[in-house]
């Protein structure tokens, strides 16, 4: 057990030497963007297959209009701070999707969804912004990245209890892989999940500052969301999410530094 947890400690120290330039943090990342974006590429083009795109409309412009913005933003900001090389081999795409569900998403490398039942509360664009700017962000994050890595180290954990309980019996053994399980999920990664949207919170009010929408508009959009959700949400400790009353309350902190950061670009909200 003690040498796969020096294996663990060598994987880290090896794979976390990168610093990402939105979050300023170095991240655990084994998927280069090499391998990542061709696997996302292609799932993407097989779920525009098996779903009806919406094209033509108002409602479908506005998703490539928002889209578009919020992307020039991110390449207004990396540019300015010497990164302008970190969106290489991106390929931007924006579609609404007919669907009754409230979502949308960004895979990596800039393949985004809205769908469309998100649009009546989203309302309008600096609503649309709020969520294609957070989703944006997971993808600028490397946050598909870092949760496939994560994944990784967790099953290679699972692997050494595994090892260390090979001498005890069945039942001890079962107890013990039950307890790892549970622990890795609510302890590590349901945590994990939690950063990654309070980071996608914080960068997607830059970004829609940035695009000209007044991160002010974030708040309504998800009070909007929460009176939609009508409360009906596991424990915050049970979620990947934050809960609704933590996020906004995150959001608002937040919004000063994101009003600051698109002033020095020019972009000044009253």
């Amino acid at each position: 057990m003690k040498k796969l947890l020096v294996l663990f400690g060598i994987i880290i120290l090896v794979f976390s030497c990168a610093t990402n330039p939105f979050t300023g943090k170095k991240v655990l990342n084994f998927v280069p963007n090499s391998q990542l974006f061709p696997m996302a590429f292609q799932q993407y083009g097989t779920f525009l297959k098996e779903n009806k795109v919406i094209a033509g409309t108002s409602d479908a412009k506005m998703v490539e209009t928002v889209g578009v913005k919020i992307k020039n933003a991110a390449e207004r900001w990396l540019n300015a701070h010497g990164q302008g090389d970190y969106l290489n081999g991106y390929q931007w795409e924006y579609k609404l999707v007919e669907s009754k569900d409230v979502n949308a998403w960004c895979m990596p490398g800039g393949k985004i969804v809205v769908y469309s039942g998100i649009l009546p509360i989203t309302k309008d664009e600096a609503g649309l912004a709020t969520v294609m700017g957070h989703e944006v962000s997971h993808a600028l994050a490397n946050h598909g990245a870092q949760r496939m890595s994560a994944a990784q180290l967790q099953e290679l954990g699972a692997v050494g209890v595994a090892v260390a309980t090979s001498g005890k019996t069945e039942q001890t053994q079962a107890i013990l892989q039950q307890a790892y399980g549970l622990g890795s999920q609510v302890g590590v990664m349901l945590p994990f999940s939690r950063s990654h949207e309070s980071e996608a919170d914080k960068i997607g009010l830059t970004l829609m500052a940035l695009a000209g929408y007044n991160p002010d508009q974030a708040v309504l959009f998800w009070e909007r969301m929460s009176a939609k959700s009508g409360g009906q949400a596991p424990p915050e400790f049970m979620s990947t999410h934050p809960s609704d009353a933590t996020r906004i309350a995150n959001i608002r902190s937040l919004i000063p530094e994101a009003k600051a950061e698109a002033a020095k670009f020019g972009v000044v909200f009253k």
